[in-house]
């Protein structure tokens, strides 16, 4: 693990590398003081701050986008019941100003959307996770679509521009992660392993950026990446990768010897198939939510105690959180995609 981790270091300290997360610091670096800021002194009358609430809003999924306070985008509510059948309209028919009412036989409880005589709805609506989750792509799209022109038109050059900065990273998972825990038949998880890489990392970046969604800490998206990577490593898998599951002891004993071992070894060996992807799902969720937690529990500080010491302080850890967060957010699109590979590799090896 050190040695992946002081080369994944070689490549992250170069200078365009250090250039992009300069510029992400800096906008990292006046969010706390904007969001201190504005929290102003209590007046007589107001409600007393709730923290929970404060970040429960922020880390949960929603049926609007609120930009920062007084500008929020109303995203399109779709869902369909056997009742009224599909109805599309925009989540703004759900709000009076500020109060939460009910729209056209619908209500909305905590972002959740039933009918008013109980029923249930079948719900597809464009939350702000959906909206990031193809923001997300498109700039996977847009970013690889560039360094594909580049790669074309820098032929047997030096590459330039955006190419310089992703070729390394692109090299560096192919080689030592593709490559090292696969073997010789690494080339057909080569898009997953780029893709995946890729979509961790851009959507834990824009889950840093003020009014972004928490996309890869929603555990829906780390539960659909986790089957994909079990997925794979299923439909993947080599006679022999079955093999030991079915007969893990081999021919180290006749059959009656080794059946009582089967009963415990057999129950461990299945659990352990989804374990391995259950283990991915919550090691991202829970590394991204517990980060965005922290960043806003010493934000709101400022807002409990209502001192400007305390303010300032709390500013500048969560600074420092914010900077602490810029390597996890690369370090867990790393670890995923590494242990992917070493499932990968298991599921392919061949027969010693």
């Amino acid at each position: 693990m050190n040695k992946y981790l002081m080369k994944i270091g070689a490549i992250l300290r170069q200078s365009n590398f250090l250039k992009i997360n300069r510029f992400l610091a800096l906008m990292l670096l006046v969010m706390p003081g904007m969001v201190w800021a504005g929290g102003g002194s209590k007046k007589d009358g107001e409600e007393q701050f709730d923290p929970s609430e404060m970040i429960n809003h922020h880390i949960s999924d929603s049926h609007v986008w609120e930009i920062y306070h007084g500008l929020t985008v109303y995203l399109p509510v779709i869902v369909y019941s056997e009742e009224k059948g599909l109805d599309i309209f925009s989540s703004a028919n759900f709000y009076d100003h500020e109060e939460v009412v009910p729209y056209n036989g619908y209500i909305m409880d905590h972002d959740h959307i039933t009918l008013e005589n109980g029923g249930n709805v079948f719900d597809i609506s464009i939350t702000k996770n959906v909206l990031f989750l193809f923001i997300d792509a498109i700039i996977l799209i847009l970013v690889f679509s560039a360094v594909a022109r580049g790669y074309k038109k820098n032929a047997g050059k030096a590459p330039k521009g955006i190419q310089s900065f992703f070729e390394p990273i692109i090299v560096f998972i192919r080689d030592d992660i593709a490559k090292d825990n696969i073997g010789k038949k690494y080339e057909k998880f080569m898009p997953y392993l780029l893709t995946v890489f890729f979509f961790i990392w851009f959507g834990n970046l824009l889950g840093l950026l003020p009014g972004a969604a928490n996309l890869t800490g929603n555990i829906s998206v780390t539960l659909v990446l986790a089957l994909l990577t079990l997925f794979f490593t299923l439909f993947s898998g080599r006679k022999t990768y079955w093999l030991h599951i079915v007969d893990p002891l081999g021919k180290s004993m006749p059959w009656l010897g080794k059946i009582f071992m089967y009963l415990i070894l057999w129950p461990v060996e299945i659990i352990g198939i989804f374990t391995k992807p259950f283990s991915l799902m919550i090691r991202l969720f829970a590394n991204i939510t517990a980060g965005h937690i922290l960043i806003l529990s010493i934000i709101s500080l400022a807002f409990v105690f209502q001192s400007l010491s305390v303010g300032v302080v709390g500013a500048l850890f969560a600074t420092v959180m914010n900077m602490l967060e810029l390597f996890v957010a690369v370090l867990q699109a790393y670890v995923f995609t590494l242990l992917s590979a070493l499932y990968f590799g298991q599921a392919v090896e061949e027969h010693h």
